[in-house]
């Protein structure tokens, strides 16, 4: 049975049997700022990071949350990352800008120290609150588990080889405003960003970065979903019109091996009214995930066309922005 975990802004909603026809869902973990949420393989467990409270995690399936490193994480966790490698891994990134790592699902935590000693540091900077900066992404490889991309939003995607014992400052060619990212098990040497400064690509590693652009009318992105053959992407004219849902206005585009951008909007709402997407890949060759304020929508062909997974969506969220989704 596929399960959703779909993080809103003020709360989480967990879908039961989401790839079928009738699917159950549960409002869970409501009184918090929530930031960020990942789920590991089994679907049991997940975490849910907040900007007010730390780290949590269910390993109910949601029923429960119960906070993790509250003697050692941030109570601002803007991401959370499972090995793909070994599932009691678990990577968060913090405000100020930290990376932790944690070898037993979330019972102790350690810092992998010196990403702030790195030159362009000083340079890091959230406009909304410029004096400081956050991890906004953390992204495993899944060929190397001691390889690891870090995007901290604003200012630098950076890199490490030993697993956190050293850092990789950023490449000229990499993109400063990394918002996510993804990777494929399929895929050795790529990875796939989506970022303020727009999207990005690699094939060799994070060694260079390329930026096919063609067809992409909007170039502030915020999610990346990718599958053997292609690439799904939301973006938006600028911050305002992919983070204010008073004046949103966001759109979904796809790219298939190197043809250039196509839009997509059958079966799902973009535009005027609609926040960026949040997406994620499916288990199957062509299925993927959206959320947006509008609701959980699912593709089995790529993208040619949408539909709603049909479960009550509260009204609150009509208004909240979509943080996080995990498909497990």
């Amino acid at each position: 049975m596929t399960v959703c975990y779909v993080a809103m802004r003020e709360g989480v909603l967990v879908v039961d049997g989401a790839a079928g026809d009738a699917p159950t869902g549960d409002h869970v973990f409501e009184g918090h700022q929530v930031e960020c949420l990942t789920a590991g393989p089994d679907d049991a467990r997940a975490f849910c990071g907040t900007f007010d409270a730390g780290l949590h995690r269910t390993t109910d399936g949601g029923e429960t949350w119960h906070r993790v490193g509250r003697d050692v994480l941030a109570e601002s966790v803007t991401s959370v990352a499972v090995s793909p490698h070994d599932a009691d891994v678990v990577y968060a990134g913090t405000e100020p800008s930290a990376v932790f790592r944690s070898a037993d699902g979330g019972e102790t935590w350690t810092e992998l120290d010196g990403l702030t000693d790195l030159p362009s540091a000083s340079s890091w900077s959230f406009p909304p609150r410029p004096h400081t900066h956050h991890v906004r992404w953390i992204e495993p490889d899944p060929h190397d588990a001691d390889h690891l991309y870090v995007g901290v939003e604003a200012g630098a995607l950076v890199q490490t080889h030993d697993g956190g014992e050293t850092w990789e400052d950023r490449l000229p060619s990499a993109r400063r405003d990394t918002h996510s990212m993804a990777t494929h098990p399929d895929e050795p040497g790529r990875a796939w960003t989506a970022a303020g400064d727009g999207y990005a690509e690699t094939r060799d590693g994070g060694e260079t970065w390329h930026h096919p652009q063609a067809g992409l009318d909007h170039r502030y992105c915020w999610s990346v979903a990718v599958d053997s053959s292609r690439v799904l992407l939301s973006a938006a004219q600028s911050a305002r019109a992919a983070h204010n849902v008073g004046d949103a206005e966001s759109y979904l585009y796809r790219r298939e091996g190197d043809e250039e951008w196509e839009r997509l909007d059958a079966g799902i709402p973009t535009g005027a009214g609609v926040a960026r997407a949040v997406l994620a890949r499916g288990h199957s060759e062509g299925a993927f995930y959206a959320v947006t304020n509008h609701g959980l929508f699912r593709t089995d062909d790529g993208g040619d066309s949408f539909a709603r997974v049909a479960v009550d969506w509260p009204d609150a969220f009509e208004r909240q922005l979509p943080r996080g989704l995990a498909v497990v």
